[in-house]
């Protein structure tokens, strides 16, 4: 998208970005159908506003959670609550391969041990090592815990679309993004409603529509990722803190924010 086009979405007022949004949506349930789609939730802010959006538009695709290995308890107190509260169901993704029954972070993963598929994997990432330490938020953990998975469901199901809730505002690596996008291995589009909303239009959203969300962003996270690679930006809510100059994914495992273009190019979100 050019530009001018992205700063003139970028100045609509919160009522035009939900417009905006609520459009995005609804042409795309329009031209995939709820039951050839996907919509990818974290438990996070923007996956929880967009599920929202989607709840206020129409049918609801098939939810998808992705379970890292490393999760907070309560981005699971999260989904619970969305489960009761707004009566969905969620569908979990797991690389089993990789976790088994459950893995220590740090713990040694033996290449060797992994399937011709993991393995393969490794070998789009340029990993040629014999081992790595378990780490999600990781290049390595983050590929084989995330877009392993999410692929692997997408080639199972025949899903044509996948809606996710990524920003132009939250890494430079998505600024190239349009509000749908196409994807190979497999085939499949790429639908994002949120790409034109800022941070604060995030909270000023959730809060006008009572979203219901994590306690964490209470605590002074920002961003979630897992448990052992997400720290807390400030000591206030996320959302009483400076988002306009301040990054808010500092918080986040940083090996993984750097190798953000490589891992997007394979697939993550």
């Amino acid at each position: 998208m050019e530009y001018a086009a992205m700063e003139a979405l970028a100045l609509l007022d919160l009522a035009g970005k939900v417009v905006k949004a609520k459009e995005i949506i609804g042409a795309a349930l329009a031209r995939f159908g709820a039951d050839n789609m996907a919509l990818a939730v974290t438990g996070g802010k923007d996956s929880t506003l967009m599920l929202g959006l989607f709840r206020e538009v129409g049918a609801l695709p098939e939810l998808i959670f992705i379970d890292e290995g490393d999760g907070f308890v309560e981005i699971n107190d999260q989904m619970e609550r969305l489960k009761k509260e707004w009566g969905i169901s969620v569908t979990v993704l797991r690389n089993d391969d990789l976790l088994g029954s459950g893995r220590a972070l740090g713990e040694k993963v033996l290449v060797a041990d992994l399937s011709e598929e993991n393995r393969a994997e490794l070998l789009k990432l340029d990993f040629s090592g014999e081992e790595f330490p378990f780490d999600p938020e990781s290049p390595e953990g983050n590929h084989l815990t995330k877009t392993v998975p999410l692929k692997a469901y997408l080639r199972a199901s025949g899903k044509t679309a996948l809606a996710t809730a990524i920003r132009w505002d939250e890494h430079e690596s998505r600024l190239s993004e349009e509000f749908e996008s196409p994807r190979e291995d497999p085939a499949h589009t790429r639908v994002h409603p949120l790409l034109h909303f800022a941070e604060r239009d995030i909270w000023d959203a959730t809060f006008a529509r009572e979203i219901p969300f994590c306690a964490l962003y209470r605590q002074g996270y920002r961003s979630l990722g897992t448990k052992s690679g997400t720290v807390r930006n400030d000591d206030v809510p996320a959302w009483e803190q400076d988002l306009e100059n301040t990054p808010e994914r500092a918080g986040r495992g940083q090996d993984k924010e750097a190798a953000m273009e490589q891992l997007r190019a394979l697939g993550y979100m």
